[in-house]
This record gives C-alpha cells, structure tokens and sequence, in this order.
C-alpha cells in the first residue's frame, strides 16, 4: 500500500500525472479552517513538493468534500485542465458516487428518496422542508441494504443530486438514522458510520471509464460486517 509519508499518513489509491486518489480517514478536514487542524489538501500538497521535489507553491484542486467524520475516497487533480474536465462532470451529474452507511431502525431492501432540503449556514446543519421554501434545493438518493447484524443495516447508497449532509438528512427524515450521527439522529455518540465507497467517472485526458474505491475503516460497527458486503 502506497502512503503520502505525511503525519497523518493517506492511503494513496490511485496516482497518475494529472489525478491523485486517497483515502480520508474519519475526523480529518477535507480543507483549512479555522481550527488550523491536519487536512486532505494540505497533506496532499506536501506529498507532491516533497515526492517529486516541486519548489514554491504546488497546484492540487480539490474536487469536491467529505464532511469532518465521513472517511473514503477523495480525489484531487493534479493539473488545471483535469479540474476542469472534471469539474464539468460533477455539474453534469455524470459522476457515479456509492456510500455505504450503517443505520438502525427499519430500512426497507430498496428505496428512493427524494426530499427538498435547507441549510442553516449558521449552524451548519439542513433539514427538510416544504418544495416551495425559498433557497430549498431538491435532494434524490437510491439505497440498497446489504446486510443485518445486530439491529444494525449495512446500506449500499447511490447520490444522484450532491446536497450538503444529504444522505445524513435523508435517512434520518425516513426513521433509520446513521449509526453514531450525532447530529441528525443519535445524541449518544459522535461519529457517523457513513463511508465514500468509490467514484465512477471518465478519466479528464484519457477519455476512459475509471473506477476507484476505499474500503470502510476497520473499527466497530464496520468490523461486525463481513468483508465481501463491505466491498
């Protein structure tokens, strides 16, 4: 397994000449802020100065974001123009992004959701809401459940629109919150079982199919699950 060396280390997926995949592990910032703590740029950054010994300043475009404790596949680019290329496929909705969440409650085998969601930017925080409120964006997701150990469902889910803290929202509006989501269902505990399982997109220069994936973080309630479904 290839590592950036950096403190924390960052499992590196996939690395060409203009795309760097890692894997993000639960509490690390995908970007700065005020906090001044680790983050996924800043690591990444310095994989690149000191892997291939560039001067100054180096380039790495941050694609999209995982939330704080949401661990799994991040991808960077490299240059400017497969930022742009790929960019261009998030707004288009091309982008085939699969989560996998651990919930309680009932969840049916199959389900579609779709709600209209609002975020509170002061609080940081969403909740769902009429069609007709003002600055409400829709918000549509597929899910699968894959496995049932202990009370706890292992659910395959597929964003089809990307809204801040959607799959966190929407689950919980339905009655099966994410396992240890503190925030939008259980007020025990502080890190939800939510993972970015993998990408499928068109590579920006090679104009091919790629698909790269993250395996969930070994600790509970992962670890109850069996390999084969967490993959």
């Amino acid at each position: 397994m290839k590592t950036t060396r950096t403190n924390p280390e960052l499992e590196i997926i996939f690395e060409d000449n203009h795309l760097l995949v890692v894997n993000k592990p639960v509490g690390l910032l995908s970007q700065e802020d005020h906090t001044g703590d680790p983050d996924i740029l800043t690591l990444c950054k310095e994989y690149i100065k000191n892997e291939y010994k560039k001067p100054g300043n180096v380039f790495l475009g941050l694609l999209h974001r995982l939330d704080r404790p949401v661990s799994g596949v991040m991808m960077l680019a490299k240059t400017s123009k497969a930022a742009s290329r790929i960019s261009e496929q998030i707004r288009s909705r091309t982008i085939k992004k699969k989560y996998l969440a651990i919930v309680t409650g009932n969840p049916p085998p199959n389900g579609y959701l779709t709600h209209f969601l609002l975020k509170d930017e002061k609080s940081n925080t969403v909740q769902v809401v009429e069609p007709n409120v003002k600055h409400s964006q829709d918000a549509k997701l597929m899910f699968q459940r894959l496995e049932t150990v202990d009370d706890l469902h292992l659910l395959k889910v597929s964003l089809i629109t990307g809204r801040p803290h959607q799959i966190r929202v929407q689950l919980s509006e339905e009655g099966y919150p994410i396992w240890g989501d503190q925030k939008y269902g259980q007020s025990n505990r502080s890190t939800p079982a939510l993972h970015a399982y993998s990408l499928e997109l068109e590579h920006p220069t090679l104009k091919k199919e790629m698909f790269v994936s993250a395996k969930p973080p070994k600790i509970a309630p992962w670890n109850k699950f069996s390999d084969e479904v967490s993959t």
